[in-house]
């Protein structure tokens, strides 16, 4: 299996995991933070590939480089920059609805 296939299957899996929370999330700061993160993966996996930390099997990847990044890396960026929010939300919701059924500080539980 090729880096390309996997990375779309894995955001695949991301985007239909978290499709009911993504579509009511404004897009602006998502696609805002994907750019961000990606060019971050761009400057910072061509640094790395250019001090041999890494290298890719070209068997694997495209063969496609943006500045010096392969293509296939952006997609991690991608996944973080959807996957992430929708964490938040969800927790900060989890965290929302427990503290509004917890008993109120100072009451005793039975009421007054």
């Amino acid at each position: 299996m090729t880096n390309i296939v996997l990375n779309v299957l894995v955001l695949a899996a991301v985007v239909a995991a978290s499709w009911r929370v993504l579509r009511r999330m404004r897009p602006g700061p998502v696609v805002g933070g994907a750019l961000v993160l990606c060019v971050l993966t761009m400057v910072f996996d061509t640094l790395m590939i250019a001090a041999d930390l890494y290298v890719f099997d070209e068997d694997k990847i495209l063969g496609v480089y943006l500045w010096g990044a392969p293509l296939e890396d952006f997609f991690y960026a991608v996944v973080a920059a959807l996957a992430m929010p929708v964490l938040w939300t969800v927790l900060e919701r989890r965290s929302a609805a427990r503290a509004s059924t917890a008993p109120a500080a100072g009451v005793p539980e039975g009421g007054a």
